[in-house]
């Protein structure tokens, strides 16, 4: 993708997508711009990208940076989200490479849209905007925004006839929910580890959302994560590794760019549900 770079943040975005593992160039933004954006909390993983997606302005920014040179635990999350902020976002679309812990029924290539965390993070990560000065304690029980996840299972649906996504509408059903647990990294988990978080019934495993999930809700930004599943973590008859999850990705962003494309332009621009309005009841 051929961009200009400009140092000063020319213009406004409304959604934001993170890039993750093996999803460093959003070929889907038409007339993209790069700059750099300057925060309060040090400089972004990368430039951000901003550009339309038919009739919608959307920044991209690759958490890991393009050529993937920032483990897990040492990416500037605050940074980040702020930098979305700055530009107007309003929405943030989070994809991530995870492993199943449920293989009977989540499987490679499949992806899940998840409605919980679990934090097994060891906090050498910044996890709040609010560290001195003013105390929020943010509402954080239901960390997804509901309206924005229930337009990309629709949608998804629609998009991807042939990709299945957690929930189905069965799975919708039963209100089975679905948990993304969150490790430091930048190490996969260990045998007994895994066995543990498929004991609690959780669903997938990564390194990265709930810092982006929990500095979203700070920041008044409705976040989804998008789980796309790479590998059976601990379950298959190989371990995972750093390349499989590589060649497993290529397949999951093609899909994922593709639900992308055809989804920012049925998301509403204006918000129904409370994630912009939460630091009303949150700050002391």
């Amino acid at each position: 993708m051929c961009a200009s770079v400009r140092h000063k943040p020319p213009e406004t975005a409304e959604i934001g997508i993170f890039g993750g593992t093996g999803n460093y160039d959003p070929s889907y933004l038409q007339d993209a711009k790069q700059f750099k954006v300057y925060t309060p909390y040090g400089s972004p993983s990368d430039l951000v990208t901003v550009g339309w997606v038919k009739d919608r302005k959307v920044a991209f920014l690759p958490r890991h940076g393009r050529n993937h040179t920032i483990p897990p635990y040492k990416v500037n999350y605050r940074a980040n989200v702020w930098a979305f902020k700055t530009l107007g976002v309003t929405r943030i679309i989070s994809p991530a490479a995870v492993g199943s812990l449920q293989p009977e029924f989540i499987k490679p290539y499949e992806f899940v849209v998840v409605d919980q965390f679990f934090d097994r993070t060891s906090h050498r990560r910044s996890m709040s905007f609010y560290e001195g000065g003013l105390v929020g304690h943010v509402p954080f029980s239901d960390p997804v925004c509901p309206e924005l996840r229930r337009i990309l299972l629709d949608s998804g649906r629609k998009v991807l006839p042939n990709v299945k996504i957690h929930p189905t509408p069965e799975e919708e059903a039963e209100n089975k929910s679905f948990t993304y647990v969150t490790i430091e990294g930048p190490r996969f988990s260990t045998r007994a580890e895994s066995l543990f978080y498929k004991s609690q019934g959780f669903s997938v495993v990564g390194m990265t959302a709930i810092s982006e999930a929990y500095l979203a809700r700070e920041a008044e930004i409705c976040f989804l994560s998008i789980a796309l599943i790479t590998d059976t973590d601990v379950y298959g008859l190989m371990p995972v590794t750093a390349e499989r999850v590589a060649k497993s990705m290529r397949e999951n962003v093609a899909n994922f760019n593709k639900l992308i494309y055809e989804t920012i332009p049925v998301i509403p621009k204006e918000r129904k549900c409370g994630c912009g309005t939460v630091l009303d009841v949150s700050l002391y």
